[in-house]
Formats: structure tokens, sequence, C-alpha cells
């Protein structure tokens, strides 16, 4: 059979990602189906680097803290800080320690040195001030939103002062407690006043939206695109640890489709300022459902991607990552009958594969699905092959 199907692979690179697509898409996202591997970050680069001189993308954004990554932006665009600096305090997940997005940043910087604004590449992270431990207070977001409002607008127009959002937010370390993550009663998620915050965060919003000739006159589109992240990020945050105090069945299904739902928001606020490039899970980018099992309770919920593909359409595409081995890790050679065991007879290392041609060759039955042996590597779901735009195929991953 896969002889039958090698015509389908090209190599890695932008021109080959193209030509599976029938126009530049506003959001091009390459997904990897494992974190912390700087094998696939280091083609992700390159990848990259071809696709903003080929193609003309202006944003690469990150699955990372989007509050963080303005850390980043500032230093790309306009050298504020120093490259240690932006490293330690501009990714979450532990990202900033990865050589590979060092190398990211250094190359964007360097782009950038000399060119005028519009033709400066800008970086975004997408996710929320969220880590699997738990999530950020709303502080920073909440008061940033209300400080760009109060230089700007008249004070009788505001629904607090920002003393009041003060008081109710109270100590940050009660909204980070990672004891709420685990326990709904630990969370302040939804006590009187995290109710009254959301109100207000809402309010705050809605004044920055009523005042946006205003505002944009007044400061800068870059300017109110900034506040409108604040909002974003203030209302995604509480409605976030509102479902880390519910008691219900559900409450991790909500929390998991909250946190893709504000990448969603992200991504498609990226894609209204100019054509973008995104990195993130599998998971997060695919235009179909994601699972997963979390304490033995199979969880399911509409990806970020699937979110973004509903608005966008053709504006937006996926070219999924599958892997052959990742021997540190416990990933040995696929099974024959599966997808990567198919890819893994092929005669490259590393290639880009057309998904909805290699869905096509291998008909009905589908492939079987590859069973991880390691929680922190997700397999192709064979019967979803056809969702994705690409498929970019690394037979190796060795240990970084």
């Amino acid at each position: 059979m896969a002889t039958d199907i090698t015509d389908t692979a090209h190599a890695v690179e932008a021109a080959a990602v193209m030509r599976l697509l029938p126009a530049r898409p506003r959001v091009l996202a390459l997904g990897e189906p494992t974190h912390g591997e700087d094998t696939l970050l280091d083609l992700r680069n390159e990848l990259f680097r071809q696709l903003v001189e080929q193609e003309g993308y202006r944003t690469i954004a990150i699955e990372s803290d989007c509050m963080m990554g303005l850390v980043v932006d500032d230093y790309v665009t306009s050298g504020t800080g120093t490259l240690d600096e932006v490293m330690a305090h501009g990714f979450s997940h532990g990202w900033g320690v990865s050589a590979a997005n060092r190398e990211l940043v250094s190359w964007m910087r360097a782009y950038n040195d000399g060119r005028p604004a519009p033709e400066r590449l800008r970086f975004a992270g997408i996710d929320g001030p969220l880590e699997i431990t738990g999530a950020a207070s709303p502080r920073q977001s909440l008061i940033e939103l209300h400080c760009y409002l109060a230089a700007r607008v008249d004070a009788d127009l505001f629904p607090c002062t920002e003393e009041t959002l003060d008081r109710l937010l109270g100590a940050d370390d009660r909204w980070a407690d990672p004891a709420a993550m685990t326990d709904p009663a630990q969370s302040v998620g939804q006590s009187a006043e995290a109710g009254q915050l959301r109100l207000l965060a809402d309010d705050l919003v809605a004044l920055l939206d009523a005042q946006t000739p205003h505002l944009i006159t007044a400061t800068s589109r870059e300017g109110w695109d900034r506040a409108r992240l604040y909002g974003r990020t203030a209302t995604g945050l509480l409605r976030y640890h509102h479902w880390m105090a519910d008691t219900s069945p559900a409450r991790m299904t909500r929390l998991v489709g909250v946190r893709d739902q504000m990448m969603a928001h992200n991504l498609l606020a990226l894609a209204a300022r100019g054509p973008a490039l995104v990195h993130a899970h599998n998971s997060h980018l695919q235009r179909e459902k994601s699972t997963m099992r979390m304490g033995g309770t199979p969880l399911e919920w509409w990806s970020a991607g699937a979110l973004v593909s509903a608005r966008l359409g053709e504006g937006y595409a996926f070219v999924a990552t599958a892997l052959g081995t990742i021997r540190h890790q416990g990933v040995d050679t696929p099974p024959p009958d599966t997808v990567e065991g198919l890819l893994y007879t092929f005669p490259e290392d590393r290639c880009v594969v057309d998904a909805r041609r290699l869905a096509t060759a291998l008909g009905d039955p589908r492939p079987a699905a590859r069973v991880s042996p390691w929680f922190g590597y997700s397999p192709l779901d064979p019967a979803h092959l056809a969702d994705s735009d690409g498929i970019v195929f690394v037979r190796d991953v060795p240990q970084s």
C-alpha cells in the first residue's frame, strides 16, 4: 500500500505546504503531537521563516500566555529589554528555556531591524494565563484595561474605580492557588466578589467598544488592539475561575472548552490584523472536536481550530505533525497498520503529505489508531485525516 501513496509526499518547504491550499489562508496553523522537542521547533522555525519571506506572513503566534507574549512582541518590534529578559518573562509553560524558541525570537528581532513598522514581524501568545496547575489572577488584565480607559474616557462613564477593582480582587494568591484545580471548594471563582468582577469586566469591555472611534484617534489602533486583548483576557480568566469552582460532572469539560475559546478569540483578533502563522498542539488547532481522558473521565470539546475554521472557512488552514519515533520517551517504531506506520515506510525522513489525497488512497477500512505509550504524545486520529490540509511527518525525533 505504501508504494501507492508515496507520491503524496514532498519536501518540507513553504511551497509544498502552499500547494495543498486553494489560496493563502489568513491563519495558517502548524500543529505538533507533543511538546518540548526542539527538533520539531527547529522544523517550525525553518518553515515559518520561509512562509514569512515567500508568502508575506507578518505575525508568528505560539501556544503561550497572551499577556506574557506582549513582552516578546515589544522586544522583536522595538528592541525593548534584552533577549535573556524576554526568554525569562515572555513565555509560559516553561517554553522560554527552549533553544529553538530563543532562536525564533532572535531571528524575528534581526529580521525587524531597520524595517518600517508595517513590514515588521509581530509575536503573539494565543493561550490564556493558564497552566495545568491552575489559572492566574485577572488583576493584570483588568487593571491594564481600566488604566487605558481612565486616561482617555470621562470618569462619569466608568462602572467602578481602580480602588474598587483592587478591593474585589484581593490577594492574587487566592486566585492562583493550585489546590483549586482539583478541589472546587478552594476556588474563589464563584464568590460574591468574583461575580461582581465579572459584571464590571463586562462593563469595561463594553465601554472600550463604545468609545472605539475616540480611542483609536486618541491613541492608535495598536493601543486599542492591546486594550481589547486585556478585555478578552480578563473576561476569559473570570469565566475560567467561575468554572473552577463548579462541582458538576461537566466541570473539566467546561474548563478545557473555555481555554480553547480564549485561544480562538486571540487567533481571530490576530487574523483581523493580518496574515498569521500559529504553532500549537494538534489538539488545539484541529478542525474536529478534541478529546482526552483526565482522571479516567473522557472529555470532549470544540478545539480553537474548529472554532476559528467555522468563522474563517478557507481563511483557516491546518497542517498536523505526525511522528515515527521518540525513543527517549518510549515511543518506538509505529505499528505498520497505523497512519504513522505507513508514513514510516516512506523514503524521506521528513516530508509534507497531502492529507486528503492520503485519506482517499487509503480508502476503507481506515488504518488502526496508534496507541500512545506516553501521555505527552498524541498520535493522529485516522478517522479525521481528511480534516487536515496536510501532514508534516518526522520519522525520528532524537533526544535534544
